[in-house]
């Protein structure tokens, strides 16, 4: 079973314009991607510039850092299978690569389409304008040259990149002598992939303290990791029972997240070994499957991923502005600069509480203090710029007006399904406009129309805990729609049914599909209809 990509037409493609449904689809990703572009480009970038963001996150993002293809990130210790999954995807094998039981795998890979086979070195690749790789210079030469770009032609390179990642083995030994900062590259590469998987043996679950670094550094991209417990036909039924328990103890004292992760039990052979349990062998090859069709989806996904992250980074430059701006208004303008600056280090986080009073913004847009302390201690905060409204303006604008118009681009439902085949018993589908009276259609009201599926990646993204998310929270989201306050107060009183303040999945979900009813003309109800409210919260 290999992974295929090829978009297949069949009796049901309904050709638009003399253009295929796959072309179509591409035409409305370079669409996006080309709108991403332009709004960073104008918008944010100036901003990121002005105020030195290099300096304390990360460098501006080029055009090919938006373009690049979607990124999985393999990460295991030696012998989990990695390299034998990729070559599994690919249906053959890639220039390079070298399977075996010892640690075989010593350098990042990147494992790219290629016109031709050929492994392009380290060095090359970070200068290379069309590759996204250009930040990998900051890691040094000792990094570099442990770094390579694999390409060959294939169908599944076509739609992603994949990162192969050293073994990693157990004891410090093994950090210290890499000659670079292990973790700090695997940070670097998480921020910038759509999948993470972490490969575990069902053989060897020890997590070496290198690997709980590795896990540690992941923080805050847990929505992107899937967990991999490979050559589970090794074992038998009642062992793999048995390892899937101590793996998910183990991880759970490493990743300390209240969600569970998504583990695919799987087996991945590039020949199939002697001496495999077969009583497990249904369940193995639908986890499998499910695996491969989270990989298929990438594509598909990765446009809005692109989207998020550049509402992140927005955010993140935004109050980073605001911090840099704020710090060089405190400075005295003529003596104790240098006494200031130590003040200003020695009460950061009280710096930091002062600018979230005064412009309103949620605690959890700020940095780290410390991290932040150490870049700040860097420079001559005397030099920096001042605030320019009119760059804070352009990047308000971007999170308000032209990124939500960019996400509403995409279709809420599978692309993957033919207009005929999403409602089997509708010719067409159904939208909901409002008449002229700023009426919707009955089913508009039922809980059962409301998007569910489509806002959950939305509200995991806040960060949930317990199921819910503070009104604090929620509240940028509900902004960035452009809504007037008092239409965003009248949605949240109307959503928040219980009336605790927080948000639940349903409640988020309600909130935004009553945002579409006024931006499709609609009138608020005065009060919820109870066909709003799923059955089993009424």
């Amino acid at each position: 079973m290999s992974l295929s990509f090829k978009h297949k037409k069949d009796k049901h493609s309904k050709p638009k314009g003399g253009q295929s449904k796959a072309s179509l689809e591409e035409d409305e990703y370079a669409q996006v991607i080309a709108g991403v572009k332009k709004i960073y480009n104008s918008k944010i970038r100036p901003l990121e510039v002005t105020y030195n963001f290099e300096g304390f996150h990360s460098a501006p993002l080029t055009d090919s850092d938006i373009e690049a293809k979607p990124i999985v990130l393999l990460i295991g210790q030696y012998s989990t299978g990695k390299t034998t999954f990729i070559r599994y995807l690919l249906d053959k094998s890639y220039p390079g690569e070298h399977i075996g039981v010892e640690p075989t795998t010593d350098r990042f890979v990147a494992v790219m389409n290629g016109s031709e086979d050929r492994v392009m070195p380290g060095n090359a690749a970070a200068v290379n304008q069309d590759l996204p790789f250009r930040g990998l210079n900051n890691f040094g030469q000792a990094f570099l040259s442990r770094f390579q770009v694999s390409q060959t032609p294939s169908p599944v390179l076509e739609n992603m990149t994949i990162i192969d990642t050293p073994g990693i083995l157990a004891g410090d030994k093994q950090r210290i002598e890499r000659g670079y900062d292990y973790t700090k590259v695997i940070e670097w590469f998480s921020q910038r992939s759509d999948l993470i998987l972490l490969l575990f043996d069902s053989h060897k679950l020890d997590i070496s303290n290198e690997f709980k670094l590795a896990i540690h550094s992941l923080k805050g991209q847990e929505e992107k990791i899937r967990v991999v417990l490979n050559k589970s036909d090794m074992v038998s039924q009642q062992q793999l029972m048995r390892v899937y328990g101590a793996m998910m103890w183990s991880l759970g004292k490493v990743v300390q997240t209240p969600e569970v992760m998504r583990v695919y039990l799987s087996s991945f052979w590039v020949d199939k070994p002697p001496n495999c349990f077969e009583d497990c062998r249904e369940l193995i090859e639908a986890e499998s499957k499910d695996l491969l069709r989270d990989l298929k989806e990438l594509r598909r996904n990765a446009a809005i991923r692109k989207i998020n992250e550049i509402v992140k980074r927005a955010r993140l430059a935004r109050v980073h502005a605001l911090i840099i701006g704020h710090l060089k208004k405190e400075m005295p303008s003529m003596f104790g600069k240098k006494k200031k600056k130590e003040a200003l280090l020695n009460n950061l986080d009280t710096e930091f509480l002062k600018i979230q009073q005064r412009y309103h913004l949620p605690a959890g847009d700020f940095p780290n203090p410390e991290r932040f302390k150490q870049s700040l201690a860097l420079y001559d905060i005397d030099k920096f710029k001042t605030i320019k409204e009119d760059l804070l303006e352009k990047v308000d604008e971007a999170l308000a007006v032209d990124l939500p118009r960019l996400m509403s681009m995409f279709p809420m439902m599978n692309p993957e399904l033919d207009q005929s085949q999403r409602n089997p018993f509708d010719e067409e589908e159904e939208v909901a406009v409002a008449d002229a009276n700023g009426s919707l259609p009955a089913s508009f009201w039922n809980f059962s129309s409301v998007e569910k599926a489509s806002y959950a990646p939305i509200f995991s993204q806040l960060h949930p805990r317990d199921g819910k998310v503070p009104g604090s929270s929620v509240k940028p989201i509900l902004t960035e729609t452009g809504l007037g306050n008092d239409i965003l107060a009248q949605i949240w009183r109307l959503s928040d049914w219980d009336e605790d303040g927080y948000m639940d999945l349903d409640e988020f979900s309600v909130a935004m599909h009553l945002i579409k009813a006024v931006q499709a003309g609609g009138k608020l109800p005065d009060k919820l209809p109870s066909s709003m409210i799923p059955a089993r919260k009424i």
